[in-house]
Parts: C-alpha cells; sequence; structure tokens
C-alpha cells in the first residue's frame, strides 16, 4: 500500500474488489472471528464502523447489532460494501471522510479495524475524541490493527493502540497481542462479561 490519499483507496479498490484478501485468507476469518468473540456483549443496539472497506467484517457484526452503520472514503469500497450487504435493511453504508465527516447519533459499538494508521496522529486524537462524544451508556469500543511496519505510514498497528488509549481513557477489558495483531477492547462499563451476568465471586 503506497498512496494512502482517498484517490489511492478508491484506485485501489477499483482495482481489485477484495485488496488485502478479506475473503478468501484465513488469517483475515480468524481474525474476524475473534473480533467477533471478543465483544463483551451479545447485541448492540446501534453499531457504527468506519474504514468498513468491501464490507466483509460489517456482514458479521450485522449479525450482532440491531442497526449498524458503516463507513469508507472510497466510493468503490461503499459501492462493493452496500451490494455485499444489500440483504440487510438495517445496515447502512455511506461515504465519510474521518474524521471531519464523523457521523451523527449515538453508538453502544464502535470497531475501528485496520484503520489508525491510514490518518496522522492529530485526526487519530480526533477520532478518539468523537468516539468518545457519541458513545452511548456502557458502550463498547473495539480496535483491531496489523502490527508490523505499513510503507507510507507514520504508525504501526502497537502506536494506533496506544494513542487511541489515551485519547479513549475507557477501562480496557480484553487485550490480544499476537505476532501480526493486536486487538483492544474498552468499554465505560468496567465490569467482566461474567459480572454482566450476574457471576461476581
Amino acid at each position: 500500500m503506497n498512496d494512502i490519499t482517498p484517490p489511492g483507496f478508491d484506485a485501489l479498490f477499483r482495482h481489485n474488489e477484495d485488496p488485502w484478501g478479506f475473503r478468501t485468507r484465513w488469517y483475515e476469518a480468524r481474525k474476524r472471528a475473534m473480533t467477533l468473540a471478543c465483544l463483551p456483549q451479545a447485541r448492540y443496539a446501534s453499531g457504527f464502523e468506519p474504514g468498513c472497506a468491501n464490507g466483509e467484517l460489517t456482514a458479521q457484526l450485522a449479525v450482532r447489532c440491531e442497526r449498524l452503520l458503516a463507513s469508507d472514503v472510497s466510493p468503490r469500497a461503499v459501492e462493493l460494501a452496500r451490494t455485499r450487504l444489500a440483504a440487510l435493511p438495517h445496515v447502512e453504508v455511506v461515504q465519510a471522510l474521518l474524521p471531519d465527516q464523523w457521523p451523527r447519533g449515538r453508538f453502544d459499538l464502535v470497531v475501528i479495524s485496520e484503520l489508525g494508521y491510514f490518518v496522522d496522529g492529530p485526526s487519530l486524537d480526533a477520532m478518539a475524541a468523537h468516539t468518545l462524544a457519541c458513545l452511548l451508556p456502557a458502550a463498547t469500543v473495539v480496535a483491531c490493527h496489523w502490527r508490523r511496519p505499513i510503507q507510507g505510514c507514520a504508525m504501526d498497528g502497537d502506536a494506533v493502540h496506544a494513542r487511541l488509549a489515551q485519547g479513549l481513557q475507557l477501562p480496557q477489558l480484553c487485550e490480544v497481542r499476537e505476532a501480526d495483531f493486536v486487538l483492544n477492547v474498552w468499554s465505560s462499563d468496567p465490569k467482566s462479561v461474567a459480572q454482566r451476568e450476574g457471576f461476581d465471586w
């Protein structure tokens, strides 16, 4: 990935509908499964997934959300995601340049996956601030990012998550750190999954 500008992303998706192999690679399928497994709630009323790409993760998040909003900067990615999710009327996909075009509304789930290193530090700080401002009570924030260097990006996944954690200042419920990716779950409700179900030894 060399051109991380909005036109660069659009050109990428016009050249290849699945540029990172979201549909075909076991790495991606496993990472999605781990992301979903780490969500502390079985269901969410209103979710937001910025940077949805072609909608593969979106389709699985949709099973857990009553309503789901997804966005991407690339018009072609938005077109692909809308096609992927056409049978799901509770899912909306919009084109947006973040953080400036952060959506209105309140959410109890925000999933920031493979997005943070494609913006600069101040923009990532603004995304964290927007996330905090849009959260419903007891909301969940999930971030998942590649840990290895990416050509053209100043931050790797570890740096992105450190900056998000600093900006969000929310209790951390979960961290998964492997050689390839890091996954964090934060929530304004610090209770564990068992505690949320009434099991508190």
